[in-house]
């Protein structure tokens, strides 16, 4: 009942309006005096426009008073569960304790994976993540007097993101040839490492001093440790 009466007062006012420019042009134009940017025809047309468009309006608001609701439809439904009754099932914990030792163990087992790894392949590696080089492990090449400086980054299963920091994507850049990126997916006691060369393209952004990347986009370049 308000919309209506709100329609009919609106389009009320505009039709009056138009109605009596409708008889002031066609009065102009009788006595010589046409109007050039609108003619008396035009302002009736307005009018009458006006006037059906508020007796439809009417009518589709009289058949809305007539609508009565119908029982609901159910279509779906969620169940909202908290995040920490998974975690609890997948013996894991929001509690940053249990988080901070789930890293380090998960780190752990990447650098000994990686180190197995090179050793298997007759190299000398050495962890020297410690000392913030840019790098996790040396590992030299017998008899050449060369380095292979591998970055380690080991991934719960079902990560999907891996963050590498400024440092290390410098370091990247500044030995493209000896520098290895060893990503390593740790599931429960297995960890399988895959090495990345020349992993990244450009330097970051200037004030940046991390950037996540897409651990799948960098596994499709990966390939067994070598």
């Amino acid at each position: 009942n308000k919309s209506m009466a709100a329609v009919k007062d609106r389009l009320s006012k505009e039709i009056l309006y138009w109605d009596n420019r409708a008889n002031e042009l066609r009065a102009q134009e009788q006595a010589g005096k046409a109007n050039a940017k609108i003619n008396s025809t035009k302002a009736r047309q307005r009018a009458d426009e006006l006037t059906m468009r508020m007796q439809k309006r009417l009518m589709e608001l009289e058949q809305e008073k007539n609508l009565s609701p119908l029982s609901p439809v159910v279509l779906g439904g969620a169940l909202i569960v908290p995040v920490g009754v998974f975690e609890k099932l997948r013996n894991q914990s929001t509690d940053p304790a249990v988080f901070a030792r789930e890293k380090a163990r998960i780190e752990s087992m990447a650098i000994n994976a990686v180190m197995l790894a090179e050793r298997n392949l007759g190299y000398l590696p050495k962890d020297v993540g410690k000392e913030k080089r840019g790098y996790d492990i040396e590992s030299s090449i017998p008899g050449t007097g060369k380095l292979r400086f591998i970055e380690v980054k080991g991934r719960a299963i079902g990560a999907t993101t891996v963050t590498i920091t400024k440092r290390e994507i410098f370091t990247a850049l500044n030995k493209p040839d000896d520098f290895i990126l060893a990503l390593v997916d740790v599931d429960g006691d297995a960890a399988v490492p895959r090495y990345v060369r020349k992993p990244f393209q450009r330097e970051p952004d200037l004030g940046v001093t991390s950037v996540n990347y897409n651990l799948a986009e960098l596994l499709s370049k990966s390939e067994e440790p070598r």
